[in-house]
């Protein structure tokens, strides 16, 4: 959540204001996207913010069934919260300053989020760990087939551009030109969407391992191999399907995932093991409550905050300008959420 409200804008404004090539190659990764095929740092937050999701289903779900609430009643619950986060992103996307359904725009990444939250959480309920495995391996392999099988005009099949590949024809086949964030299809599309889901039960099989009573090492080693294992299978795959975000291909899936599980091993390590907690109370402060701030970066002018208490300062170093302002965005949504935080307000959904 630090790098989606603002980290993002400082990094890019400090690789231009420092101009060297080690620094603009790093500040690239951690701020912009790969424009079609390939990965950076940037790419991973969006799925890993999903892996997250899954990977507290174990703790959170998991506890209501061990203290008797019924499954149908967790699914009733399950898809309530799908639905508002669902209505939260359409929200987001600027539904109620309606212009007309050709411009609503009906995904978006709260609402990939919604679905892969629901249809894990569902399947967490509803089926045992095996299975879950083998939908995993099946959406994978299935989500392959049909890219690589479904026929596009003008294309032929297995076409991977932006144009030519079948989950973006089938978008445009779907949403007008105005529901859809790019052109040539929407990078939280329709189809898109079911690999999305092995997205999230990566981060079921991460939290039941974290959950279960396996010594702490044991635990971060097992997460690390299995990211390693993720990576090289990700890396592997690439060559006939592309790692590539926009379309969220499978090869792009383990790959993700691989780092989102290295990062779990890695802060597990750190934070559970070793007990090194002060350095992440900033980043507690945003995460306790990552929905407010993104629903709010849409509503509040914080970079008119910023720019109101630190323009004098920016217009006086006018090199740094960009850098001033963007920390002055990021430190105006903390302040913000300390508020909140210090006076327990949460926005649950």
């Amino acid at each position: 959540m630090f790098w989606i409200v603002g980290g993002d804008g400082i990094a890019a404004s400090f690789g231009k204001l420092v101009k060297n090539p080690i620094v603009s190659s790093v500040t690239t990764q951690v701020s912009e996207h790969v424009g079609w095929i390939g990965f950076r740092f940037y790419d991973m937050i969006f799925p890993l913010f999903l892996f997250i999701i899954g990977a507290t289903l174990p703790f959170s779900i998991g506890r209501r069934i061990e203290e008797g609430v019924s499954r149908e009643g967790v699914i009733r619950k399950v898809l309530v919260r799908a639905a508002i986060l669902w209505l939260l992103g359409m929200a987001y996307n600027g539904v109620l300053d309606f212009h007309g359904w050709d411009h609503v725009r009906f995904v978006g990444v709260l609402q990939r989020q919604a679905f892969g939250y629901c249809v894990a959480a569902i399947l967490f309920v509803t089926t045992k760990p095996r299975t879950q495995a083998i939908l995993f391996v099946t959406i994978l392999l299935g989500y392959w087939a049909l890219l690589a099988l479904g026929p596009v005009p003008g294309f032929a099949r297995g076409n991977y551009s932006e144009w030519g590949n079948f989950a973006n024809y089938i978008d445009r086949l779907i949403f007008r030109p105005g529901q859809m964030y790019e052109k040539y299809g929407d990078p939280e599309g329709l189809v898109s969407m079911i690999p999305a889901i092995c997205t999230a039960l990566l981060g079921v099989f991460a939290g039941r391992w974290l959950k279960s009573d396996k010594p702490d090492k044991e635990k971060v080693l097992g997460l690390a191999v299995a990211g390693g294992v993720c990576l090289a299978l990700g890396l592997a795959w690439a060559p006939w399907f592309p790692v590539i975000k926009k379309i969220w291909t499978s090869s792009y899936v383990l790959v993700a995932g691989g780092f989102s599980l290295e990062l779990l091993a890695l802060f597990y390590w750190a934070i559970d093991m070793r007990g090194w907690k002060k350095w992440s109370m900033p980043f507690v402060v945003i995460g306790m409550n990552s929905i407010t701030i993104y629903m709010a970066s849409r509503i509040v002018s914080f970079g008119d905050i910023a720019g109101f208490f630190l323009g004098g300062v920016a217009r006086a170093l006018p090199a740094e300008k960009d850098l001033i302002l963007a920390i002055g965005v990021v430190l105006a949504e903390w302040l913000f959420l300390y508020y909140l935080y210090k006076n327990r307000v949460f926005l649950r959904v």
